[in-house]
């Protein structure tokens, strides 16, 4: 039994996509002091970290306008809405599984700002690996179906 995702919860998975986006600097440089830490590495490593930070933020907003864009089109039951709604699933995915696994060994600062940043962010991660995991089942299921 097939239970469409409604749209209007696809299109919130992907403003907080882009949220998560946008806010990704702030959070390295005023949470995690990320770049006073970054300095330390070598010249090529630094440039490789300030890479891979980038490929974040990249994906983040591109699956946000993906899912906000093209909302129908990741319901479709198609091979690429499969591939996609996979993708997407498996990033937010191994996210979340990271999070629980080594996240809790380190100490965010205490500020209340913070804290309550990181059990709202813990939240949009769970939303948007349910969301998108919720898709591909459901374009799995029709996949199938259809062959």
């Amino acid at each position: 039994m097939k239970i469409d995702v409604p749209d209007w919860l696809i299109i919130l998975g992907g403003i907080g996509q882009i949220f998560t986006a946008l806010i990704y600097p702030y959070i390295r440089h005023n949470v995690f002091d990320w770049y006073n830490d970054v300095k330390q590495l070598k010249p090529l490593n630094q440039e490789i970290a300030k890479t891979y930070g980038r490929y974040i933020q990249g994906l983040n907003f591109s699956f946000g306008l993906i899912a906000i864009l093209l909302t129908e089109d990741l319901q479709n039951g198609s091979r690429l809405a499969l591939a996609m709604t996979g993708l997407i699933a498996a990033y937010w995915i191994g996210k979340v599984a990271t999070q629980i696994a080594y996240y809790p060994m380190y100490q965010i600062p205490q500020k209340t700002l913070f804290k309550i940043g990181s059990y709202f962010m813990n939240v949009l991660f769970i939303l948007f690996a349910s969301v998108f995991g919720w898709l591909f089942i459901n374009n799995l299921t029709q996949h199938i179906t259809l062959q």
